[in-house]
């Protein structure tokens, strides 16, 4: 068992020239190391979104220092706002003329045991983690259906909570569900028009945020479930994610792959 993390691989350009809109992407999760990780393996621009403002621009000032200003675009957005989503997804094709990648790693968590649970905590989890998770998957179809060539892929972010029974969890783990049979529904409809949608199923992904918002406690325990006896690095999902986005993964489409070393 080895508690720390390997080094990041080197990249072999596997989304070269490509045009990626990643939702969630302020800060250093697995949006930011998303955005960072297409550009590394060659996309030729990458539109990041968030509803974090400050944050979005400071990651967006970030990797524009280190693969140049023209390769980065930011875009507030709020997937709960379907303008804005609308927004999102029309400066990538206003700039670069076509979506190739969009990856929808917008979600919201949160712990609350049931019985205590109100209307509005369900329902503002479901309505970014999974309606968000529609709302982009809605709009990223329709522009790739119509833009010339066609052809795109789509991926999302699930959760092995979706598999997996946690206590406190109800609510994120009804809407990481729902993102999984989403990715299925959405899959045979998209290869209509020569688009893939695939999703990813972390386990434990560390980040500031997410430490902020778990106490040390659940941490300590979700983490001893690891096989490897730590949390993944956010560039660990993120491979994962690239992986599916790029032509190694032509023949997927409909799966939800887990990025996990969680043991019963």
């Amino acid at each position: 068992m080895s508690s720390s993390a390997p080094a990041c691989p080197v990249p072999h350009g596997l989304l070269t020239d490509r045009f990626v809109v990643v939702t969630a992407a302020a800060g250093s999760g697995i949006g930011g190391a998303t955005a960072r990780r297409v550009l590394e393996e060659g996309a030729a621009g990458v539109v990041i979104g968030d509803v974090h403002e400050r944050r979005l621009g400071e990651t967006r000032q970030a990797l524009a220092r280190e693969f140049g200003p023209a390769r980065v675009q930011a875009v507030p957005c709020d997937v709960t706002d379907e303008d804005q989503v609308g927004a999102l997804l029309d400066a990538c094709t206003a700039r670069h003329g076509r979506i190739d990648v969009l990856v929808n790693n917008a979600g919201m968590g949160g712990t609350a045991e049931l019985v205590g649970m109100t209307d509005a905590q369900w329902s503002r989890v479901l309505d970014v983690t999974l309606n968000g998770t529609f709302r982009c998957t809605r709009a990223g179809l329709r522009a790739m259906r119509d833009q010339p060539g066609g052809g795109g892929v789509i991926v999302n972010n699930a959760s092995v909570v979706g598999w997996r029974a946690q206590r406190g969890q109800a609510h994120y783990a009804a809407a990481k569900a729902g993102v999984m049979a989403l990715t299925r529904c959405a899959a045979l409809e998209a290869a209509d028009f020569g688009v893939r949608v695939n999703a990813v199923s972390p386990s434990l992904a560390m980040h500031p945020h997410l430490a902020k918002v778990t106490t040390p406690e659940l941490l300590e325990e979700l983490t001893s479930r690891e096989a490897f006896g730590r949390y993944a690095q956010p560039w660990e999902v993120a491979n994962v994610i690239v992986f599916l986005a790029s032509d190694y993964a032509s023949y997927m489409t409909g799966e939800t792959v887990a990025v996990s070393s969680q043991h019963p």
